[in-house]
């Protein structure tokens, strides 16, 4: 069981909002929290196409979400509007997965008008799983660079998502140090484990 399950909904290999959510999980793991990731890239692309619930890969993640007790999820916008394979995932998931588990959303995009796709698309998507969805964080790209390990390069932005963050673990009820990547389980059949010492998110 982990703590948190981060959930990204970008099928790109290094992008704007698969390195914002690794980062916020090295913040997690500093604090003292276990944290699994999700990434629908690592989801075989016929699963997806055929509505393939049943997937042992799909049962898996499902049993994560489930066991945890908070959820952050991600999503680029795109053509205006969240990820369509995220959709395509989530449509996989049983209606009420994200009981009573807070929910922080992400969402990253190329311009501030965008932020409005947050708060009436991608929110009442979530609402749908019945999560307690928090108030979330928009990121403009060019306040994010991809390939440094704190990638929020825009102080006010930063300073943001760590609150959103802190209120995030507030309300989670327990913690331990581990992280495990859900791409590491598909390829190598076994939970890779990594820890961090605990200091506060600030």
């Amino acid at each position: 069981m982990s703590d948190v399950v981060i959930i990204s909904g970008n099928p790109n290999e290094i992008s704007e909002t698969e390195q914002v959510l690794k980062y916020l999980g090295l913040l997690l793991i500093e604090e003292g929290f276990s944290v699994k990731h999700i990434s629908v890239k690592d989801i075989p692309p016929e699963t997806l196409f055929n509505t393939d619930s049943q997937n042992p890969l799909i049962q898996q993640m499902k049993q994560s979400i489930h066991s945890s007790h908070g959820i952050i999820i991600g999503s680029p916008v795109l053509q205006g509007s969240f990820s369509g394979v995220l959709k395509a995932y989530i449509d996989l998931l049983p209606p009420n997965i994200f009981e009573q588990k807070p929910v922080l959303p992400i969402m990253t995009g190329e311009i501030l008008d965008y932020h409005f796709i947050l708060e009436y698309s991608f929110k009442p998507l979530l609402a749908n799983l019945k999560g307690l969805c928090m108030k979330g964080v928009f990121i403009l790209n060019n306040h994010i660079d991809k390939f440094k390990e704190n990638p929020i390069i825009d102080r006010e932005t930063s300073q943001i998502i760590k609150k959103q963050l802190s209120h995030f673990t507030s309300i989670l009820p327990s913690r331990s140090s581990n992280v495990i990547y859900m791409n590491d389980v598909k390829s190598k059949g076994h939970e890779t484990f990594l820890s961090k010492s605990r200091k506060p998110i600030n």
